[in-house]
């Protein structure tokens, strides 16, 4: 059976900081575990020994893969794909909003905008885009 798995790769500022980025995210998400990690070596070509050679894990029992690269992309995280969170209550919203945001960038501050009755837009310290929705 075919299924596909949202992977996100750490490069420039952001390389080196998978594993601080997956335990974050695996905190703030009920049902959510770190299942792998496994590390670059020292002298191991691709990546510096330490940083995370590839992991997975989920948020909400959704399967996410992520890795360090510092391989020299031109490219990094980008608002146009987001990770979009439906939240059961008031509470939710606000604490992923508030722990999201800290450090990061907000693009549309929770509120009221027509298609919802609370929604928020943001990009975290990592540089990762989320939409935060109220979902009653």
């Amino acid at each position: 059976m075919q299924k596909t798995t949202t992977f996100l790769m750490f490069t420039g500022d952001q390389c080196g900081k998978a594993k601080e980025a997956i335990y974050f995210y695996t905190w703030l998400f009920k049902n959510s575990e770190v299942k792998h990690i496994e590390y670059f070596k020292a002298g191991e070509p691709g990546g510096k020994e330490g940083d995370v050679k590839h992991a997975t894990f989920t948020l909400a029992e959704q399967e996410y893969m992520a890795i360090d690269s510092a391989m020299g992309h031109n490219f990094s995280f980008t608002p146009s794909v987001s990770i979009y969170v439906r939240c059961d209550n008031e509470e939710e919203i606000e604490m992923l909003f508030d722990k999201l945001s800290d450090s990061g960038s907000v693009m549309m501050p929770l509120g009221s905008y027509g298609f919802s009755k609370k929604f928020g837009w943001l990009a975290d310290k990592y540089g990762l885009s989320w939409q935060l929705n109220l979902e009653i």
